[in-house]
């Protein structure tokens, strides 16, 4: 790399860290900083809180680890973008000063709802059976909870945003972001990809005005440019152009080269997700939105396993002890013997199935789901249930392949699969069996922040447009192939049980509910 390349600073916001991340124009990660942060604290059981300032401060330590660590220079960098976790919210005062700390995505409190909606729209969905669907999106709606419980703080809130806004307001002083963001709780329409007409039903459904939410713009667009306070902070010149990328499941799609409806695009992350990028608005599952995608004018057509990787890691917290100290006493990463484990058992892990509704859905599976296993014999071990763990995400997953591939009308051919479960060769090559497709791992771990960074190179005209973007920044690393006969045994387990799993115990979960008042 020459001293003269220009370089874009890509800041990747998720739950667990935060990473400051230089790329090249041909997609090459020339340096990362990476900051381990505190999710969130919580006052109340479900409650999931975190300071905004406190995602800030560790955005300046990340970028110091950057700095520290790569010989590439602050003056090489073009331009700088953001991609943060989904659906995480701040109220911010007249000044722009944080009134409370943000309310992560992983909260579970629920808001009152009073009734139906009133009106024409309340009709509606109670002639389309949709009324307990809206009141769980009224119950869920942070700004519902705030103004009802925090009526100071709502009365005093002049900026509502995602973490993603935040961002771009504490980089430039714009109250501006992506409508590739735009995930979560607000009064956004998800087909227009802009904020909601004033007849939409969501500007009754929450206290949310136009006047609170910034001014959206596309993926590739310039949000502004980087204050002084803040290019010190970030150890980068003044005035360099911020650009609007999109949420990090967006751009871990764009970051894995996912352009086109035949190409599914996995994340093995805290929530597992399959995806595809279309042109189309295609409702994933009926009147659930595909998300805005990180290529402008595009959707995102989202299945998601809400609690997805967050199993492998309760799992190990539980039950990995073991593993964890053998790994420290031989100076290895714990997860190499964790795949062990997965290798340890036959496929179909001796017919335990696992359902991975370990945190439910709003519909397919609806709120009463649970997690459930079934088939365990005395020949398991911990072994068989952490294959098994695997098993049924990939299965969910497979469910979601087919949902999407109905709705769309397009068959997925290819897999790309990225997150952190990527990294396991045994969960890679599980997951090519239950699909019966080639899964690819992309070339860099940080495909979030490599999609934030194809946006802002074409925003910055360093690629003329994101099809030349694409074919210049990814590629595939490995390949896993599905083996025939591991592959004929999955599809057995998954038409013949899985399938059958969910409708078989739907009425038991509901039993749960009405026997120990187990919330929703």
């Amino acid at each position: 790399m020459s001293r003269t390349d220009p370089l874009i600073l890509a800041i990747d916001n998720g739950t667990q860290s935060v990473r400051a991340l230089l790329f090249d124009t041909r997609g090459n990660l020339v340096g990362k900083g990476k900051q381990e942060i505190e999710p969130y604290f919580s006052e109340q059981p479900g409650w999931a809180e975190q300071h905004p300032d406190y995602f800030w401060e560790q955005l300046g330590i990340a970028c110091q680890s950057l700095w520290a660590s790569t010989d590439a220079s602050p003056e090489q960098v073009a331009g700088l973008t953001v991609t943060t976790q989904r659906g995480t919210v701040v109220n911010l005062d007249k000044d722009g000063r944080p009134l409370r700390p943000a309310i992560i995505w992983l909260d579970q409190r629920h808001a009152h709802v009073d009734g139906p909606l009133k009106g024409p729209w309340g009709w509606l969905f109670k002639g389309l059976r949709l009324e307990d669907t809206i009141a769980r999106f009224r119950e869920k709606t942070q700004a519902n909870w705030i103004a009802q419980n925090q009526p100071e703080i709502w009365k005093n809130t002049k900026h509502y945003l995602l973490l993603s806004g935040y961002l771009n307001y504490r980089l430039t002083g714009e109250f501006r972001d992506s409508t590739g963001s735009q995930v979560g709780y607000l009064p956004f329409d998800y087909k227009k990809q802009c904020w909601a007409s004033p007849k939409d039903f969501k500007w009754q459904a929450m206290p949310v005005t136009r006047e609170m939410l910034p001014e959206l713009v596309q993926p590739g667009a310039t949000i502004g440019q980087v204050l002084p306070e803040a290019a010190s902070h970030l150890g980068v010149p003044a005035g360099l152009p911020v650009i609007a990328a999109a949420s990090d499941k967006a751009c871990e799609i764009l970051g894995s080269g996912g352009l086109t409806p035949n190409i599914g695009c996995m994340s093995y992350g805290t929530t597992a997700t399959i995806n595809t990028t279309s042109g189309r608005y295609v409702e994933p599952i009926r009147f659930m939105p595909p998300y805005p995608s990180a290529l402008p004018g595009h959707y995102s057509t989202e299945v998601m396993i809400y609690r997805g990787f967050w199993m492998v890691s309760w799992f190990k917290q539980q039950f990995g002890l073991r593993e964890q100290k053998l790994a420290e006493a031989r100076g290895i990463e714990p997860e190499a013997l964790f795949d062990e484990l997965v290798q340890a058992v036959p496929a179909g892990s001796m017919g335990l199935m696992l359902q991975p509704y370990w945190s439910p859905g709003v519909r397919n599976p609806g709120p009463e789901a649970k997690g459930s296993i079934i088939g365990f014999g005395d020949v398991h071990t911990r072994a068989h249930l952490y294959r098994a763990i695997l098993e049924g995400l990939a299965y969910a997953l497979r469910e979601g392949k087919e949902r999407i591939e109905k709705r769309s009308g397009v068959p997925i051919q290819r897999l790309r699969v990225a997150g952190g479960g990527s990294q396991s060769n045994a969960a890679m090559q599980l997951t090519a069996d239950i699909f019966g497709l080639p899964a690819e791992r992309p070339h860099t771990y940080e495909t979030s922040g490599l999609g934030a960074a194809i946006d802002a190179a074409v925003g910055l005209k360093l690629h003329r447009d994101f099809k030349t973007a694409v074919a210049n920044m990814t590629r595939v690393g490995d390949t896993f192939h599905p083996n025939p006969e591991t592959s004929a045994l999955y599809n057995r387990l998954y038409r013949e049980v899985y399938l059958d799993m969910y409708p078989k115990l739907q009425p038991l979960y509901h039993k749960i509910r009405e026997i120990t008042g187990y919330p929703r």
